[in-house]
C-alpha cells in the first residue's frame, strides 16, 4: 500500500536559507510595529481564523486600546456564557497577535517559503498578527486589543526608559522597566527610591534597578565598603567590595571623572587592583590604560 504521508524535508535550498534573515527582519518590524489597529483588516482576519476551522464568526467585535482595558470589556461583556470570568482567565485568553511574531515567523516561513503542506489554516494568523495587537476569540464576540503606541529599549534590545514608559498604549496604559525588569512607574515619574529604600526591596531584579536608579556612588555611601586598592589617580579609582542584602558580595570601582565628578561602577569580582578594574571597563589591560591623556 502506497502511503500518503507528507514527504520528509532534509534541509533548506540556498534561496531558502537566503530568506531567513528576511523573514527574520519582517516578522521583528511586525512585532514591534507600534502603528494603529487597522480595525477594517483585523476583523476581516479574526473571522477568517474561525472559519479556518470550520467554526462561524461572531458578529460582536470589540475593540479595546490597552490590555487592561480588554480586560475590563470582557469581565463587562460576559462573551461567554457561565457568567463573569476572574482577570486571570481573561488574560490567558489573550492570544496570536504580533507578541506571537517569533512563533508565528517560524510556522510562515515553512508555509510561505518552504511550502510545506498542511500549513494553510494559520494564513489568517498570520494576516492578523500584522495589523493589531492581542485578539480573544469567544463564542459571541471576537475582542480585538490596539498595539502600544511606544515601544522603548536599551542597547541591548532590553525594554528600558530612564524618563518615560517603557511600553505606552493609547488609553494611557503603561509599563516601566529598567533594563528589562519591570518596576514601579513612581521609580521614574518622580518618586525614585531612597537608598535605604533600594536597598531592602523585597524583589532581587527589582532591588538591582533601584540600585541603579539611584545610583551606586549613593548606595555605596550606605553601605560598609571595604577598600581592596586605592590608586593614587583618583581617575584610576578605588576598587571596594560590599555586601548587599540577599544578593552578596559585590565589588565596585569609585572613580572620578573628567568634570571631578564620582561614579561607582559595578566590576567582576575577578579583578584585584583599581587599575585593573579601570581598565575592564574600557575592554583594555592596565598598562594602555596609564598611556591614555584623557579618559572619559
Amino acid at each position: 500500500m502506497a502511503s500518503h504521508a507528507p514527504k520528509q524535508i532534509e534541509s533548506l535550498t540556498p534561496e531558502q536559507e537566503a530568506m531567513i534573515p528576511v523573514y527574520r527582519d519582517r516578522w521583528l518590524k511586525i512585532g514591534l510595529s507600534t502603528e494603529p489597529t487597522d480595525r477594517e483588516a483585523a476583523t476581516r482576519a479574526a473571522r477568517r481564523c474561525y472559519e479556518s476551522v470550520g467554526l462561524t464568526p461572531p458578529e460582536d467585535v470589540i475593540f479595546a486600546r490597552s490590555p487592561v482595558e480588554a480586560a475590563d470589556l470582557i469581565s463587562k461583556s460576559r462573551p461567554q456564557s457561565g457568567g463573569p470570568k476572574s482577570a486571570d482567565d481573561v488574560f490567558h485568553d489573550f492570544c496570536w497577535n504580533q507578541h506571537e511574531a517569533g512563533s508565528l515567523a517560524f510556522y510562515g516561513f515553512f508555509h510561505e517559503v518552504v511550502g510545506v503542506p498542511g500549513l494553510e489554516k494559520i494564513e489568517p494568523l498570520l494576516e492578523l498578527a500584522k495589523v493589531c495587537g492581542w485578539v480573544s476569540f469567544y463564542d459571541t464576540a471576537i475582542v480585538i486589543q490596539d498595539r502600544p503606541s511606544h515601544i522603548r529599549f536599551d542597547d541591548n534590545r532590553l525594554l528600558h526608559s530612564e524618563s518615560s514608559p517603557a511600553v505606552q498604549y493609547r488609553d494611557g496604559f503603561s509599563i516601566y522597566s529598567w533594563h528589562g525588569v519591570r518596576i514601579p512607574g513612581e521609580w521614574i515619574t518622580g518618586n525614585p527610591p531612597t537608598a535605604a529604600e533600594a536597598l531592602h526591596w523585597p524583589n532581587t531584579e527589582q532591588r538591582r534597578a533601584a540600585c541603579e536608579i539611584v545610583g551606586w556612588v549613593n548606595i555605596l555611601r550606605q553601605l560598609n565598603a571595604r577598600t581592596i586598592d586605592k590608586d593614587e589617580d583618583p581617575m584610576v579609582g578605588e576598587l571596594v567590595r560590599v555586601t548587599i542584602p540577599d544578593i552578596g558580595e559585590e565589588q565596585f570601582l569609585r572613580v572620578l571623572c573628567g568634570t571631578g565628578r564620582e561614579f561607582a561602577l559595578p566590576v567582576p569580582p575577578t579583578v584585584r587592583t583599581a587599575l585593573e578594574a579601570n581598565a575592564w571597563t574600557y575592554d583594555i589591560d592596565g598598562d594602555t590604560l596609564r598611556k591614555l591623556e584623557v579618559r572619559t
